[in-house]
């Protein structure tokens, strides 16, 4: 049965959907089936992957809303054995609506559980706030991953969040696990991000992911053209840390990644010959 895991963090611009694209990503490219869920308003997942919907496409908002199937939502992406649930600005008015809703914290949940068969990971983007949404996001999955920018105000409110975590672990899914911390926009040149990279390190212990996603320009602009790092600059910097993040995150759950390891993103993507990567 699949593995659900929440990319969340209460603090807007550090990372968090990039990490929760590339990672997605990352993961397809070392042969593993995932969904990624855009649970953000913003839809930021759904344009970064060049999806374009159309006035009657299903979305996470509609399947939530049950106006349509969950599974007439997902949709393929330009990356083989990755999938996504778009989302759009409606999905807004579904944390209002869903106040009403008897046991509005596990709609999501019961929406998705039907698809854990079908994906060895379903990736959810959750919105940058500890709105219904994210505790939706929380209750439905099985891990939480946390991006933390490597910036003085990094610490402030993880803590928070962590409360946050443990009340839906005690209230609402007891299996809910800290998978761990992911620092981004990392640059190495700095002081101050060493010292925050350290802080961040000591607060996540073991569960602290050894690659740092640096500050890269190519990582910043793939977005915008509609591609994950992986199709737009393979060979860059930012598209190396999140194959290696992938590689620890299957090795933590004991996945053998013998053969991709010496290898890099270019070399795996350029090794799925048979699939057009054009986008």
């Amino acid at each position: 049965m699949g593995e659900i895991v929440a990319v969340a963090n209460q603090k807007g611009g550090v990372g968090k959907t990039t990490t929760a694209v590339n990672l997605a990503c990352a993961l397809a490219c070392l042969d593993q089936e995932v969904l990624i869920v855009d649970f953000d308003p913003q839809s930021n997942v759904t344009s970064g992957l060049g999806i374009t919907l159309s006035e009657n496409d299903a979305t996470i908002y509609t399947a939530l809303a049950g106006e349509s199937d969950i599974e007439r939502a997902i949709k393929p992406t330009q990356i083989e054995w990755l999938s996504v649930i778009p989302s759009t600005r409606d999905l807004a008015g579904a944390e209002i609506e869903l106040v009403s809703v008897l046991s509005r914290e596990t709609v999501l949940k019961k929406t998705l559980d039907p698809l854990r068969e079908m994906y060895n990971f379903i990736i959810i983007d959750c919105p940058p706030s500890l709105g219904l949404l994210t505790v939706n996001a929380l209750t439905a999955a099985d891990k939480v991953i946390t991006p933390v920018q490597c910036e003085y105000y990094a610490m402030e409110g993880l803590a928070y969040f962590m409360d946050t975590v443990k009340k839906v672990q005690h209230a609402l899914n007891p299996h809910l696990e800290l998978d761990g911390g992911i620092v981004t926009m990392y640059d190495a040149r700095i002081n101050l991000a060493n010292q925050v990279r350290d802080e961040i390190a000591k607060f996540y212990g073991k569960k602290f992911y050894a690659t740092a996603v640096p500050r890269n320009v190519r990582l910043a602009e793939a977005p915008s053209y509609g591609q994950p790092i992986f199709i737009y600059d393979p060979a860059s910097r930012g598209a190396a840390a999140y194959y290696e993040i992938g590689l620890e995150f299957l090795e933590r759950r004991g996945i053998k990644t013998a053969e991709f390891k010496g290898k890099g993103p270019a070399q795996v993507v350029d090794g799925q010959s048979d699939y057009d990567f054009g986008g």
